[in-house]
């Protein structure tokens, strides 16, 4: 598989709405919500953070598909299979009035601030501050980039030649904060990483993909990684890639294999011998959403990965018991 590596500055969409099909490592492709040319109606956007260590996650929800949004958290300890906080406010035909920021990596403020729910992403340079407040819930985390490297691609579908999917996935985040949930605090420390995944584009209403994503120390060092398929035309760029040691190394196309029960261990393999990982998962984060055309479920398994990765340069990482997850997601939106 020739995949296309994107260097040179440009637009995501020409001026016909139809996506430039490649992935990046930073942000080099300008995407303007202006250019697209599918109905309003039809486009999603959103930024989830996620922020865990070694026992509990914590996860912040902010976007739109158009004719329904959501702002939300959740705390949850997947060690202990606990659901700490679950809040989440619906909301109906947003349509373009988020605000969402075009650019994943550029400086931002995004704010909501409704009733007595309160959330505000606030990006400068390297650094990004979480907030969120609620009835009996405070969150406040910040995460710094150790990586300048990151995950970023631009894939079609098949469907139709304006639906697209621009998606930038950030790893290798420190996190260092804390929430209080009914007057108690669970804290985020040194052994605690951020995640960003940022999304925008169009694509068919039915629609379903395996995406695996975790940061965690490997020999003392930084090491993460973003797999994922079954979303999009995938022929021209995959989003599996590793994270090292403040560089990368990409990957082709990943198999996820699991059985019919999802507490039963998955593997995740490509397919030239450079990845082998095992998921033992502890707990199954399963959302379910329905409200106008929108129905999603998604099962996302939290446990501990083992097994090897080979980098770019040969260097084979022994992975053993890395916290992170894997996820099955079908949707109708």
């Amino acid at each position: 598989m020739q995949e296309q590596h994107i260097t040179a500055p440009g637009p995501v969409l020409d001026r016909h709405g139809v996506i430039t099909p490649g992935y990046s490592e930073r942000s080099v492709l300008t995407y303007r919500r202006s250019d697209i040319k599918a109905p309003f109606y039809r486009i999603k956007e959103w930024d989830f953070y996620q922020v865990s260590d070694g026992e509990k996650c914590l996860q912040f929800t902010y976007g739109h598909a158009s004719y329904a949004g959501q702002v939300g958290i959740m705390l949850f300890d997947f060690k202990k299979g606990e659901m700490i906080a679950d809040i989440n406010k619906l909301l109906a035909l947003p349509f373009g009035s988020l605000h969402l920021p075009e650019n994943a990596e550029a400086d931002s403020d995004v704010r909501y601030d409704k009733g007595d729910i309160h959330l505000r992403f606030q990006v400068e340079g390297a650094v990004r501050r979480l907030t969120f407040s609620a009835p009996e819930f405070e969150a406040d985390v910040t995460l710094e980039r150790k990586n300048p490297y990151s995950l970023v691609i631009n894939i079609p579908f098949d469907e139709y030649k304006t639906a697209f999917y621009y998606n930038h996935k950030i790893n290798c985040m420190t996190a260092r904060g804390r929430a209080v949930c009914r007057g108690k605090e669970y804290r985020f420390g040194e052994d605690a990483f951020g995640l960003l995944d940022w999304g925008r584009g169009v694509w068919p209403f039915h629609n379903e993909w395996y995406w695996s994503n975790g940061t965690g120390m490997v020999n003392g060092k930084i090491f993460g990684f973003n797999l994922g398929t079954g979303f999009g035309n995938t022929s021209r760029a995959t989003e599996n890639m590793l994270f090292y040691d403040g560089g990368f190394s990409k990957l082709g196309p990943v198999r996820f294999e699991r059985g019919e029960d999802y507490m039963q261990p998955w593997h995740l393999r490509d397919e030239e011998g450079r990845l082998d990982l095992t998921l033992a998962p502890s707990y199954d984060r399963t959302t379910r959403t329905k409200v106008l055309f929108v129905d999603n479920c998604c099962h996302q398994m939290f446990g501990a990965f083992s097994g090897r990765a080979v980098l770019d340069d040969g260097t084979v990482l022994e992975i053993d018991g890395l916290p992170a997850f894997a996820e099955h997601a079908v949707n109708n939106w």
